[in-house]
């Protein structure tokens, strides 16, 4: 028994040795693999004004129409920063359209004034197709960030007196009519939609003129160079100025980044550059994938995936609507291209296909990973945010930094692989210590969960999983 005994407490001594062993093997691989990821406040880019959705051309109704609890359920995954995506920026549009129907965003002038020298007479059904219920509710979740785009001008301005199908404003270079120069008077025209919203409590901080002005379509538009843009926008300078409106100018919202680069370049040229807050550009004809010439911020106003089937996926197989694939579209616009803003198309609309965020049907509603893909960012980078360096970054996992105004600091992660990554976060430039950290974590299967964190020396480690995306909030 004795001998018995005595193997058997040797047998433990030695499963106990190897087993202990193992676990600090286990240890040490993991503190091995883990990639020690530097943060650099010392190295500082483009100031963060938001993330943001349209709910243009009557999809703002979509909203309205719901029951309380849904309709407040969306408000809430759109623009709650705790339970929501946190989105900042809301594109509405200006309509020019004389009625309401089908899809259509009403004028406030739908009767032509007869010339450009005639009184005008305004309508305001403090509806706007929607739009100023979903920007009150906005303002209630702290949306602070309002872009009120025109698609086209009323079409008695333009040179084939249709809103639809192109035409010109009459009166830019080389556009003349028979019934004289609507420059000043569609400057006018922006100038009350702005002071509309003011009178119901929403001070709208941008205003743009053209929506995609190298696109003749059979919906609202107008067509544009440059260097007719140019013309215009030193009148609607002037023209805010004199209301005493403290909404700067956007322009130009071109279909792609190519052809918004050779539209500021014209602008440049006839000296109207420092008239404009903001550049703005769409991405269907081309990505934003280096900065554009200017000494403007530069927003990304409109993309989406606008003819594939609804899909909610975060990754499947790289398809074009996938949480994913949008978390990278954000990431090379802000990292590469320095935008300051990314905007998606629709952020809640009925139909089968992914040019919202989220899909309403009857009261029920579907959310798509994209909305959270957007999250991570809108939550992260607050208005007033400035980018840093951050560099060390495993293979495969794109990261961006964000110093908030608070102090707070905010890192995505999205990782394309399919393995885990470790990360050990250190911050340099005046960091004072790493003190309180949270994470979150959205992948097939979760949306904005917590995922833990470790801290250690200083440093905030987590683990990426594969096919995902993690953002941190670090504070010292």
């Amino acid at each position: 028994m004795h001998f018995y005994r005595l193997c058997v407490l040797s047998l433990c001594f030695w499963w106990q040795a190897n087993a202990d062993s193992t676990w600090q093997d286990a240890i040490l691989r993991t503190r091995q693999s883990t990639k020690s990821v530097t943060v650099d406040l010392t190295k500082r880019y483009q100031t963060m004004d938001g993330f943001g959705i349209s709910e243009a051309f009557q999809r703002a109704n979509v909203i309205v129409n719901l029951p309380a609890k849904q309709q407040r359920e969306i408000l809430d995954l759109l623009f709650n920063t705790t339970s929501g995506a946190g989105l900042t920026i809301l594109r509405n549009g200006i309509g020019s359209s004389p009625d309401s129907s089908s899809d259509h965003m009403n004028s406030i002038a739908p009767k032509s004034p007869g010339s450009p020298t005639a009184a005008m007479s305004y309508v305001w059904d403090k509806k706007d197709s929607g739009q100023l219920f979903v920007s009150k509710e906005a303002w209630k979740y702290g949306v602070r960030t309002f872009y009120a785009n025109a698609w086209s001008a009323p079409g008695y301005m333009k040179t084939n007196g249709n809103e639809n199908n192109g035409g010109y404003l009459c009166g830019v270079s080389g556009k003349t009519c028979s019934s004289g120069d609507w420059k000043q008077t569609y400057a006018n025209y922006l100038v009350k939609y702005l002071q509309f919203y003011q009178q119901e409590g929403i001070e709208v901080t941008h205003v743009g003129f053209l929506n995609e002005p190298e696109f003749s379509p059979s919906y609202a538009g107008m067509l544009s160079s440059g260097t007719q843009a140019a013309d215009f926008i030193k009148v609607l300078a002037l023209t805010l100025k004199a209301a005493d409106l403290s909404t700067t100018i956007a322009c130009c919202d071109s279909e792609g980044w190519g052809n918004q680069g050779s539209m500021t370049s014209q602008i440049k040229s006839s000296g109207a550059e420092n008239l404009l807050s903001t550049i703005t550009s769409h991405s269907y004809t081309s990505s934003p994938g280096s900065p554009l010439s200017t000494t403007r911020k530069v927003w990304q106003t409109e993309n989406a995936d606008l003819q594939g089937a609804w899909q909610s996926a975060f990754y499947s197989n790289g398809g074009a609507g996938e949480g994913m694939r949008w978390a990278g579209l954000i990431h090379n616009a802000v990292v590469n291209a320095n935008c300051s803003a990314y905007l998606y198309w629709i952020g809640v609309q009925t139909g089968n296909t992914n040019s919202k965020l989220i899909s309403v049907s009857g009261t029920s509603y579907s959310v798509s990973k994209r909305l959270w893909a957007f999250g991570h960012f809108a939550r992260g980078a607050r208005p007033g945010a400035v980018r840093v360096g951050i560099s060390g970054q495993p293979s495969g996992v794109q990261a961006s930094a964000y110093l908030n105004r608070d102090g707070n600091l905010a890192i995505v992660f999205i990782n394309t692989g399919s393995a885990a990554a470790a990360v050990a976060v250190d911050v340099k430039g005046g960091w004072k210590g790493t003190k309180v950290t949270r994470a979150w974590v959205t992948d097939n299967s979760k949306s904005m969960a917590d995922l833990a964190v470790v801290l250690s020396n200083g440093a905030a480690s987590v683990s990426v999983p594969g096919r995902s995306m993690v953002s941190l909030s670090v504070t010292e």
